[in-house]
């Protein structure tokens, strides 16, 4: 059993602070880190940057609809030509973050809305990878499995990772609790420790009805901002390894 453990983080931005990236620097495998359309400053983000790649821990950009207000959680209607310029934009900012550290960005993964939107649409997906493509061919693609997105990445000859959600609610269907809705986030350590577990050894999660349904995952997303995700991440980084799971980015 080998998973890797992902953690959304380098949100602060100026004299807000969010989450503590340093803590859960040391307990992941991979980092996607935001680059300053929905979350981040330039300081922020080359800290954070830094910090993971002194620690060998693989990053990601973590790209995003222009929405600092809504935190890149509110739908946009962005013609196809902006967001393949908004995610090239944002991998060169976080890139050359990187760079000057001795390190680079590995993969890349949408947030919030963003992160729907390609999964479902074709339009938005294939200007996604259209600007993966163009900016780096190593670059893997992390996404849900089945999404239209990872099926266009992998069309287009870009490699592709599936990602499940340890701290996430999870509907009947096998699709993400809305945030706002009841059961959105799981804020309870041992909810989220059962949740990992059930993804990363039996490849299943519970849904909204008790029922178990099937879901693939590569790598395990903690969110940086959810309430106690330092002793989330520690708590199910340990039952990981208890259960004889190799801890390990998806990127080599």
């Amino acid at each position: 059993m080998r998973i890797d453990l992902n953690a959304d983080l380098g949100e602060s931005f100026g004299a807000w602070r969010m989450g503590d990236d340093l803590a859960m620097l040391e307990l992941v495998t991979s980092a996607s880190i935001a680059c300053g359309f929905h979350a981040g400053d330039p300081l922020t983000i080359r800290r954070t940057a830094a910090a993971a790649v002194e620690r060998g821990v693989v990053v990601g950009a973590h790209v995003s609809y222009p929405d600092l207000a809504g935190f890149g959680r509110r739908l946009l209607d962005v013609g196809p030509d902006d967001l393949a310029a908004d995610v090239l934009y944002q991998l060169g900012a976080l890139d050359a973050m990187c760079r000057v550290a001795g390190g680079r960005v590995r993969y890349v993964k949408a947030h919030g809305a963003l992160y729907h939107a390609i999964g479902r649409d074709e339009v938005q997906a294939g200007a996604f990878v259209a600007a993966v493509a163009a900016y780096d061919r190593s670059l893997t693609v992390l996404g849900t499995a089945g999404s239209v997105v990872l099926r266009l990445a992998a069309a287009a000859g870009l490699p592709t990772a599936s990602e499940a959600f340890a701290d996430r609610g999870y509907a009947p269907d096998g699709a993400l609790v809305p945030r706002g809705d009841s059961g959105d986030v799981l804020t309870d350590t041992a909810a989220v420790v059962a949740q990992a577990l059930s993804l990363a050894r039996d490849g299943r999660v519970a849904g909204g009805d008790g029922d178990h349904v099937a879901v693939q995952a590569d790598s395990l997303c903690l969110h940086g901002d959810t309430p106690g995700a330092v002793e989330h991440a520690r708590a199910v980084r340990a039952a990981l390894v208890s259960a004889g799971a190799t801890l390990r980015a998806f990127v080599d």
